[in-house]
């Protein structure tokens, strides 16, 4: 225990230090949902929900889906395709749904969810559901689509097999005609149970025995058969009590159960004899360990190898909060499996229930088949020792794979052989925020290949399956079922993107000039998955010239521009590991003329230093592309050939494959691959100034540079029509000067023929007088009052002012 505190505590140590765990991975290529480089099938009916319970038949040509009240049978075509063949409706009836309302249980959730589908022979099926919280199983005619009643004539006993509640996790596996399932079997799923059903003959149905510590609280993940072992090995996750100095501290199991095991005579009746356990370590050299299991995928060894090399891919997160948002791929073998399985094993306390090493002399060997015929001793001493005491480590001694930021919940895996017949193992891991991640395990590590989107919000998900004859991964979820080819080679346009997407499946045509499946192409396929090195090859020149083709020297986009705009670039990234930068001859990027953007476009303002060629570069593992060539120039400097003129400065990278289809109750044939747009893309070997100011000659017609002196545009309309507006101008400012003189001469005479009250008190004076003087020489005015006595001396208008003139 203190070697393991030790360890726990260095643990803690090195990641507060370090910060995470390295060799973190990432995708190269993001399709996002609707993406047109990445095309898949999503399947769905409108009375149809909870498509989570996949079985694909042996010849791959059926997909079997349990989803909520039915269940389906879709055909599987080349490429993924799906398409409705039959439909079974299998609901509770309405006294089931009222009963499991009483219980308090939504009545959504009182539906009958179809968890367990199995085939039992090549006619018939075995299917459970959780029926309104009180599981049923029937057997099912997988020809005719039809249930069929037990030899009772009623629904077969769901306990033990199914679980209660709809999302509580379960596995199960049929072998010879036997079901075998790990499961809950009671309404508050506190009786975690591994067991055997539906044995015929002298064998009977096997649990696990009633003894303390041999189930503490599990989640059921998986679980597969071994053929050569004769074993059926579950895995799961549980509490692990031997570490009785961290509070319920989570662990991953593996455990085993021999096919043969028919219980003990006397010890051990109807009981597991071979059942056994051991911890799964998912864990790298001084970091924590990821200790939750999410799920598990089995892939045979390669033909001609040992059964030994199968191989268990798992997924792992972490329930520390310092790794609580990554995930982890952890591969065991069985050969490490069975040697833990071989070694000592615990021994627990019955007084303390505390866990100790085994000290004591070994009877037998735990988990051995054919124990049912041992002596009740040593019966008595397996039923003690089921604990193996040393755990299994991952091959390597450390996880393949590691996902910073994502969360895997499901995974699949197969074998694929690349050029040359070289093998490579590539990993189908789905996320929980809706992603695809495609990624190759190699010596160096994990390649990510692509990440393709395929859910615009979480679901739940129970099934990942992997038709390998039909080329597609299979995802059941809440909503549907999605089918995703295994490979899309036609994306990549140029020989050096398809040798830099390290894809197994893809290599270069040099005949045909194009990237395609290794399967298609004849000989001479262009590929390098364990270093991705972009050969020479890649930069010979076609053989085929009416092929399409890589453009040795890329077509640039001539964009016309007034002086003092601002002018983007855009750069089409097509890689998420390469290194973009930018390019010009002659001269360089200054940080105080040019911004890179963060998604990598360059700014800048236009004037006559910043006019001319401008090229932006990937570079990427050794490997420079040119992905895309720019003319600036100014508008009145560009010859108008529509050929070579262009008003947008957007680049998309060239795409082959349509849009991902949404489709509802049927499938169709994924279209044939288009031709690529190529533009502005090409594969270097390295970028000169030299290559850039061919590329500028080229973008302008040799003929056309020719003619130039001779077609130079002419400006006479142009001085004609500013002279107009020039006169024009004076003219109307000739009229509107003439005017206002107008104006100011015809207010003058009407302000002397006003009344004196708004004269000046010089002019007031001298008016007065006068008035005096004649009053003198003529006499008074008839009687008539002068205007100031008839206003109160006061001048005519409201305030004091000339009243207003009217012209």
């Amino acid at each position: 225990m203190a070697s393991t505190l030790a360890l726990l505590l260095s643990a803690v140590l090195a990641v507060l230090i370090d910060g995470g765990v390295g060799g973190h991975v990432v995708p190269r290529v993001t399709f996002p949902l609707d993406s047109p480089g990445r095309s898949f099938t999503l399947f769905t009916l409108p009375d149809v929900e909870n498509t989570t319970t996949l079985l694909l038949s042996r010849d791959e040509g059926t997909l079997f889906v349990g989803a909520r009240d039915a269940v389906l049978a879709l055909g599987v075509s080349a490429g993924g395709g799906l398409q409705l063949g039959k439909k079974l409706d299998w609901s509770p009836t309405e006294g089931d749904i009222d009963g499991c309302v009483m219980k308090g249980k939504d009545r959504t959730d009182c539906q009958n969810y179809v968890r367990v589908l199995q085939a039992l022979n090549s006619t018939h099926m075995f299917t459970c559901g959780t029926f309104g919280f009180s599981p049923k199983c029937s057997y099912m005619n997988s020809e005719e689509f039809s249930l069929v009643t037990g030899p009772g004539g009623k629904p077969e006993e769901g306990r033990g097999r199914c679980p209660y509640d709809p999302f509580q996790k379960n596995t199960a596996i049929t072998v010879g005609g036997e079901l075998y399932t790990a499961t809950v079997a009671d309404y508050r799923s506190t009786r975690p149970v591994i067991s055997r059903h539906l044995s015929e003959g002298n064998r009977v149905d096997l649990k696990l025995d009633d003894n303390v510590g041999l189930l503490e609280e599990p989640t059921f993940i998986s679980s597969t058969f071994i053929p050569s072992e004769e074993k059926v090995y579950f895995f799961f996750s549980e509490f692990g009590r031997e570490y009785d100095f961290i509070d319920r501290f989570t662990v991953s199991r593996v455990a085993q159960v021999c096919t043969s095991d028919v219980g003990g005579e006397r010890t051990l009746q109807k009981r597991w004899t071979t059942f056994t356990k051991a911890q799964l370590l998912c864990q790298a050299g001084g970091e924590l360990p990821y200790n939750v299991l999410q799920d598990v995928t089995t892939l045979p060894p390669a033909a001609g190898a040992s059964p030994d090399e199968t191989l268990f891919y798992g997924i792992f997160s972490s329930q520390w909060s310092v790794n609580s948002g990554s995930s982890a791929v952890c591969v065991f073998s069985l050969g490490d499996v069975k040697a833990v399985f071989s070694g000592n094993y615990k021994v627990l306390n019955k007084s303390t229930l505390k866990w100790s090493s085994s000290v004591r002399e070994k009877i037998t060997n735990p988990g051995e088949c054919g124990l049912h015929n041992a002596s009740d001793n040593a019966l008595r001493f397996v039923k003690e020792n089921f604990l193996a005491d040393k755990s299994v480590l991952p091959a390597g001694q450390a996880p393949a794979l590691v996902s910073p930021n994502e969360r895997y919940s499901n995974i699949v895996a197969q074998r694929v052989q690349g050029a040359g017949g070289r093998e490579y193992t590539v990993l189908y891991l789905l996320t929980e925020s809706g992603f695809l991640h495609k990624a190759v395990v190699l010596r160096s590590g994990a390649h990510i290949v692509e990440e393709i989107q395929v859910f615009k919000q979480p679901q739940l998900v129970q099934n990942l399956v992997l038709s390998v004859s039909k080329g597609a991964v299979l995802v059941g979820s809440s909503e549907g079922v999605v089918s995703v080819p295994v490979a899309n080679c036609s994306y990549y346009w140029s020989c050096a993107e398809c040798v830099l997407a390290r894809d197994p499946f893809c290599g270069w045509d040099p005949t045909r000039l194009v990237c395609a499946q290794i399967s298609s192409i004849e000989r001479n396929a262009v590929q390098d998955v364990a270093e991705g090195k972009v050969p020479k090859e890649c930069n010979s020149p076609p053989v085929n010239p009416r092929a399409r083709s890589s453009i040795k020297n890329p077509t640039g986009i001539v964009l016309p521009v007034t002086l003092n705009e601002v002018v983007n670039l855009r750069c089409p990234s097509s890689s998420r590991l390469a290194r973009l930068h930018w390019e010009r001859p002659g001269g360089r990027l200054s940080p105080s003329v040019y911004i890179q953007q963060p998604d990598s476009s360059l700014g800048f303002l236009a004037t006559p230093d910043t006019l001319g060629t401008y090229a932006c570069l990937a570079e990427e593992n050794g490997s420079t592309q040119t992905l895309a060539v720019y003319e600036v120039t100014r508008k009145v400097d560009v010859v108008q050939e529509p050929s070579t003129i262009s008003t947008t400065t957007t680049i998309r990278i060239p795409h082959t494959t349509p849009p991902a289809t949404t489709q509802t109750g049927a499938s169709t044939a994924t279209p044939e691959p288009r031709e690529p747009r190529l533009v502005g893309i090409s594969t270097v070997e390295g970028t000169t100034y030299e290559m850039m100011k061919d590329l500028s000659l080229s973008l302008v017609d040799r003929e056309a540079e020719k003619q130039l002196p001779e077609t130079r545009p002419s400006y006479l309309r142009e001085l004609v029509a500013v002279s107009v507006l020039l006169a024009l101008c004076f003219s109307v400012l000739l009229l509107m000067t003439l005017y206002n003189l107008r104006k100011s001469c015809r207010g003058w005479t009407a302000s002397r023929s006003v009344t004196p009250g708004g004269a000046t008190p010089q002019e007031r004076q001298v008016l007065r007088q006068d008035s005096v003087k004649l009053e003198k020489e003529n006499g008074p005015s008839n009687g008539a009052e002068s205007p100031s006595a008839a206003s109160g001396g006061a001048p005519n208008g409201s305030n004091g002012h000339l009243p207003n003139i009217s012209t």
